[in-house]
């Protein structure tokens, strides 16, 4: 039964999701969606509007940026900053944008990628960078292990034992 779910699921993200699908995943109206593709916020990847009567298909990937765009928008990003934020998140992690830690904080969001931290709001250039503790402790835990050139002579050792 579950292998038919799977086959299900696949073939419907083959097969895409309709605007009107989609609008209601995503919580958004149809008008919206609509306005999004047109000003090329986000243009559905698997079949773009090509004229009356003709019908837009968009991808799982689509749907998770339209998410994500629609948080940013709920959480007080402008749209026009929001469109910035996808220009340079799209430049910094392509298409895999599941993989994105993005920070909101009032106007101001920022990517981290693989120890820095970006700023998609305007130049998407690094501004910060990140100090990971767990690396640190690994480094640490490193720097402790014993080694063949170590004596562990109690007596020997200038340890000073607390409590």
């Amino acid at each position: 039964m579950d292998h038919e779910h799977d086959i299900t699921a696949e073939r419907r993200e083959d097969l895409g999701f309709s605007g009107t699908r989609t609008a209601k995943i995503v919580g958004i109206t149809y008008r919206q969606l609509d306005y999004w593709a047109r000003t090329d916020l986000l243009r559905p990847s698997l079949s773009d509007a090509s004229g009356s009567g003709s019908r837009r298909r968009y991808s799982y990937n689509d749907l998770l940026e339209l998410k994500a765009i629609k948080k940013l928008l709920d959480a007080g990003i402008k749209l026009e900053q929001v469109r910035r934020v996808f220009e340079n998140l799209r430049e910094h992690v392509g298409a895999d944008i599941a993989a994105a830690h993005i920070v909101i904080d009032g106007g101001s969001v920022t990517l981290c990628d693989q120890g820095q931290l970006i700023d998609l709001n305007n130049t998407g250039q690094s501004v910060l960078n990140v100090l990971s503790m767990g690396g640190v402790k690994s480094e640490l835990e490193a720097d402790l292990a014993p080694t063949s050139d170590d004596t562990f002579a109690a007596a020997d050792d200038d340890v000073r034992r607390i409590g």
